[in-house]
């Protein structure tokens, strides 16, 4: 049953040509058995005929064969053309055109041919014998549901398959939708790990450097303070790894086991520990914490840490010899306020005038980023009097 179901959808035209001869070898057998009780025989064929031919192309050209339908109908009505059983193509196409999704002047034409056909028929050939003319109009009325019911089926399959059509584009529409969202989460998430790695990497590496250039320095004249220095390279290289660990390893599949190995993410009570390492590498920092402390969102702890990373980072960068720094931490009612100075040279002018891009990373913009995630403000630029300050203002709730 499925196979034949399937060969009927595939060969739509071939089935309707199949009815129309059924339809026509119909029509002729009884224009042939009724031959003598028939005026114009040779009219009631060719009409079989062309109503045979409205079935086979009903699907190809549902329009012109309803006109045509329609011009059949009026043929009769005029050459006395009593109703047979090629009429029955009538119901067909009023059917097609309802279903069809094309211009709705054929639907509506259908609709009134339909309707009009049977009192048309009624008043051309009135029912003989006696009865009264209630019973005339009863009969007209159930001739005439017929065509009407042909009609509200073939409407109903095409609101349906319209209905369908629009419930496979807008699958289709969210399925789309839903591989850009991916996308873009994506290249988030990527863009996060970047500036991760771009904090982790920049502040670590650089105390690194630092301490190994101090201990080279030192090596024969102070053994113990180079050895002092390695040890800090040491530990320093092993916080590095470890934060490297956690962020690498959200990329990882589940049959890495080493992935267990993650560390929690940094937030605001580790800041004294970053200030602590920054001057154990040789960077003078003072430290102040104002306000009560209390638990933030991890977000603004994430970017609050990052950010007092970030900025005595580029302190050692860029602040020349002999170098100074504060951190404060200000605790407000509704936010974290940070505020980060040094008494350097400062960075170059171009990278705050460019947002941030020195040539040589991306550090002030990967700040804005982060401060622009959680809501809050960043500002950043020179002292005056020399130097460079960054501040920022991360509030408790991000900002709609």
């Amino acid at each position: 049953m499925q196979r034949l179901y399937d060969f009927i959808r595939r060969h739509p035209t071939g089935v309707d040509g199949f009815w129309a001869v059924v339809l026509l070898g119909i029509s002729l057998l009884w224009v042939g058995q009724t031959y003598p009780a028939v005026d114009h025989p040779v009219a009631y064929g060719v009409v079989a005929a062309l109503f045979s031919l409205v079935v086979a192309l009903r699907r190809r050209a549902p329009e012109k064969m309803l006109l045509l339908a329609v011009a059949l109908g009026v043929a009769q009505l005029v050459l006395g053309l009593v109703p047979f059983l090629a009429d029955f193509a009538m119901l067909v196409i009023i059917f097609t055109v309802a279903a069809h999704d094309g211009p709705r002047w054929a639907s509506r034409l259908a609709l009134v041919g339909g309707l009009s056909a049977s009192t048309l028929s009624q008043i051309r050939w009135p029912m003989e014998g006696p009865g009264s003319e209630a019973a005339k109009v009863f009969f007209t009325i159930i001739m005439t549901v017929p065509f009407a019911l042909a009609w509200v089926l073939g409407d109903s399959l095409r609101t349906r398959r319209a209905y369908f059509a629009q419930l496979e584009e807008r699958a289709s529409r969210l399925e789309q939708e839903r591989e850009a969202q991916a996308k873009v989460a994506v290249a988030a998430e990527r863009a996060r790990i970047a500036r991760e790695l771009h904090d982790v990497v920049a502040h670590n590496v650089s105390v690194m450097v630092v301490q190994a250039d101090g201990a080279a320095y030192v090596m024969d004249s102070s053994p113990e303070t180079a050895k002092q220095a390695l040890e800090t390279i040491s530990t320093t290289g092993r916080q590095a790894l470890a934060e490297m660990r956690r962020l690498l390893g959200i990329l990882r599949t589940g049959e890495h086991q080493e992935a267990g190995e993650y560390v929690p993410q940094p937030d605001v009570g580790q800041i004294e520990d970053l200030v602590e390492q920054v001057r154990g590498a040789g960077l003078t920092v003072d430290f102040a914490i104002e306000g009560s402390p209390r638990p933030l969102p991890s977000g603004v702890e994430l970017t609050a840490y990052r950010i007092v990373q970030e900025a005595l980072t580029n302190t050692r960068k860029h602040g020349g010899p002999d170098v100074g720094a504060s951190v404060r931490l200000v605790y407000f009612d509704d936010g974290l306020g940070l505020l980060v100075e040094d008494d350097g040279r400062g960075a170059p002018q171009e990278m705050y005038e460019d947002g941030g891009a020195d040539g040589r990373g991306h550090g002030l913009i990967g700040m804005r980023e982060r401060v622009g995630m959680v809501g809050g403000t960043l500002d950043a630029g020179p002292r005056p009097g020399g130097g460079f300050r960054i501040s920022a203002l991360l509030p408790l709730k991000p900002a709609h």
